[in-house]
């Protein structure tokens, strides 16, 4: 949008007929969000379980793909299990 339209829309709103509309605009989306809080807060719930599933596919993308497991499952030097004690 270049400058000379960008300042006709400014004057038009600041005009007697933009301003009634910005005041209806106003008013409208002060019932709408008063009105139809209660639907939203209804739905809130629901939408917190649907959002833990797709957190935990999605947050889970930096474990990889597991595809080394010479690390992990296998011990160190060939040394067994250590007991729960923490002694040998």
């Amino acid at each position: 949008m270049d400058t000379q339209a960008r300042s006709d829309v400014g004057k038009w709103l600041r005009s007697r007929a933009g301003l009634a509309l910005l005041g209806f605009l106003g008013i409208i989306a002060f019932f709408l969000l008063t009105e139809h809080t209660a639907h939203v807060f209804g739905v809130l719930p629901y939408l917190l379980l649907l959002l833990c599933p797709l957190l935990h596919i999605f947050m889970h993308g930096g474990h990889g793909d597991h595809s080394d497991h010479s690390r992990h499952g296998s011990h160190a030097e060939g040394q067994g299990p250590r007991s729960p004690g923490g002694e040998e």
